[in-house]
């Protein structure tokens, strides 16, 4: 089994049939059945089901088309790394970041660093600070941007300042117009919009000062919580930092003050790995940003 065939294969499982596939890969569609059958016969494992126009994954494929996706973007990283060892600081910096940290990122460290490197490009993969962790270890990113908390075992990390947490609504939310905080048990029983990765936390702060929170919507992306409370539908909880990341038009936000409700943006990469030199510079200008 090489990269090759699992190009193919990839190609077949994405396509959802051989003719399709071989189109994609520009080659003749009976050297690319030969390909898979050969693949199949050394595996040992029938990895799809064919049918009158179309194949279908057997769960033995659907397991290698996870593996080979995984192997096919480490290959790639790898390649871009060697390329990037001999061009010096030129070449492509694959980073993960979380959504949150988009203004961070962008407004304090990434633009400066461009200024300085301007031969360098960029691989961004976005998702949460699980994704990007995991994106890490399996080497398609070199450097993480993500939020606290989050265990840090095997990471080598760089933080930030700590910034408080926001309560952000429209006008006709705001009870209390004359202040630009509120207290943590202000939030009580008030239709809370939350970024799912911080659940855990702000429920536990909430309980932790004699209530459980009423949290009318969870979702996956700073984003959409700030989307939500932009529309009317409730109060969002965010990072500060977070406020810029999208329309606000229509939101005020006030801190909450809340020790436990506070959060750091990090730059995280794997102990005792190697850094490629674009790579190295930039944590580096993240360290001075």
């Amino acid at each position: 089994m090489d990269i090759r065939q699992l190009k193919y294969f990839m190609a077949i499982a994405e396509e959802g049939q051989i003719t399709s596939a071989a189109r994609k890969l520009q080659m003749a569609q009976p050297p690319l059945s030969q390909q898979l059958k050969l693949l199949e016969e050394e595996l040992g494992v029938k990895l799809v089901d064919r049918g009158p126009r179309s194949v279908q994954l057997t769960e033995a494929g659907a397991i290698l088309r996870d593996r080979a996706q995984q192997i096919l973007e480490l290959a790639d990283s790898t390649a871009r790394e060697l390329n990037d060892f001999v061009k010096g600081l030129k070449g492509t910096l694959a980073i993960g970041t979380v959504s949150s940290s988009g203004a961070t990122l962008l407004q304090d460290r990434l633009c400066e660093f461009h200024k300085t490197y301007k031969g360098v490009k960029f691989e961004i993969h976005e998702g949460n600070t699980f994704r990007i962790i995991d994106l890490l270890n399996k080497g398609i990113v070199e450097v993480g941007i993500v939020r606290t908390p989050f265990n840090a075992t095997n990471l080598e990390c760089l933080y930030t300042q700590a910034e408080p947490m926001i309560a952000v609504m429209t006008p006709e939310h705001d009870w209390k117009t004359d202040k630009n905080f509120v207290e943590i048990g202000e939030l009580k029983d008030k239709p809370l919009i939350i970024y799912r990765r911080f659940e855990q936390l702000i429920r536990e702060t909430c309980l932790e000062n004699g209530f459980d929170p009423l949290i009318f919507c969870m979702n996956d992306d700073a984003r959409t919580t700030l989307l939500w409370a932009n529309a009317g539908l409730g109060i969002g909880i965010i990072p500060k930092s977070a406020f810029e990341l999208t329309s606000n038009r229509n939101l005020i936000y006030k801190e909450i003050s809340s020790e436990s409700l506070r959060t750091r943006v990090a730059a995280v990469w794997i102990k005792d790995k190697y850094l490629s030199s674009l790579a190295s510079k930039f944590i580096e200008n993240f360290k001075n940003g």
